[in-house]
């Protein structure tokens, strides 16, 4: 998962590219704002409004989440469920909240605990952003194991219920895309057909361009810059989400350590894979599922992709073959380079 010292909301390694549009000119420019959010650089794009109130209320809307849902903002409810007095089996939260734990716990029951929104004793432990890293001490890492088990959180209407003294959660797998489903509930009652929300790297579509093309949007080639990719769809009205072995990560004595751990080990997971994309109607089913596809590996992760409706699922191996769920080629760019 993400630095303890510094995370918020990064969630997962995202690594999905706008790309220009192959359609016909625009008749007006679209309007754009991007702002530092999440740990992130969140950006709105609407391109069939000039209402540039939009972008603000959207990005204010992003600062409220975060100011809700971070692990580390004091004040925040989540921050508050982890640092609670002693003794505290019960905690007050908004609809808001319950309704977000509900969803990782939900994933936590779909992949048997190979998605676990209780994962923040371990993820504090490792730092991936340091310019000198240095691996955990192995004895802290399990015991933070130990103490790791979705099962341990219940939720009763608005109230948490915390079944051990040592649960904490971490929602950095699945909030980015629950925050941007909200942002397109927003912009949708406002009358916007036609926008791309980036939440460093989650990307979520709202309808078409307004020239009736879809959008395009490029997966980046792993370990290489941002701008080459392995891969481009065409997208309409859906979310795409990556999570990958490439950004957040370090090298020590020839071994790749990133950000996806396995709750049960405490370290990285070690499975042939590079990454997994998944695009989905709802940008929180994606972002779960591209965490919990990757941890469960190709065979089951590809199994799990295919049970869900609507969703597409593009596996990346370490030999770098792209492995398709039933129907994903269909969205791959028809559009020649430009």
């Amino acid at each position: 998962m993400n630095n303890g010292r510094i995370r918020a909301l990064t969630g997962l390694c995202l690594s999905v590219l706008l790309l220009g549009g192959c359609g016909r000119r625009q008749e007006q420019e679209p309007i754009s704002r991007s702002e530092f959010l999440l740990n992130t650089f969140v950006t709105v794009t609407i391109y069939d409004s000039q209402d540039e109130s939009l972008l603000e209320d959207c990005l204010d809307l992003c600062r409220d989440y975060e100011n809700l849902l971070s692990a580390t903002i004091p004040g925040s409810e989540i921050y508050q469920i982890n640092h609670r007095t002693p003794g505290t089996e019960r905690v007050q939260v908004s609809e808001e909240t319950a309704k977000l734990i509900g969803e990782g716990l939900y994933f936590g029951d779909l992949t048997d605990g190979a998605f676990d929104i209780t994962i923040e004793p371990l993820s504090s432990l490792w730092d991936f952003t340091s310019e000198d890293p240095v691996l955990p001490d192995p004895e802290a890492i399990r015991q933070a194991a130990n103490k790791v088990d979705y099962r341990k959180v219940q939720v009763e209407g608005n109230e948490i219920v915390l079944l051990s003294p040592d649960v904490s959660i971490d929602l950095g797998a699945i909030a980015k895309g629950y925050i941007a489903d909200r942002m397109k509930d927003y912009l949708q009652e406002h009358g916007v057909e036609s926008a791309v929300l980036n939440l460093g790297g989650n990307v979520l579509c709202l309808g078409e361009r307004p020239d009736g093309t879809p959008f395009r949007i490029g997966l980046q080639m792993p370990f290489e810059d941002r701008n080459e990719t392995i891969a481009a769809l065409e997208i309409n009205d859906l979310s795409v989400v990556t999570s990958g072995v490439y950004e957040r990560h370090f090298v020590i004595d020839g071994v790749n350590y990133h950000h996806i751990l396995n709750p049960h080990s405490g370290y990285p997971y070690e499975n042939g894979l590079l990454s997994v994309t998944i695009v989905s109607p709802r940008s929180v089913d994606g972002d779960a599922l591209s965490t919990s596809c990757f941890s469960l590996g190709l065979e089951k992760g590809m199994e799990l992709a295919e049970s869900m409706e609507g969703v597409y699922a593009y596996f990346v191996t370490d030999d770098y073959e792209i492995h398709y769920s039933q129907g994903a080629e269909e969205l791959l760019d028809k559009q020649p380079s430009a």
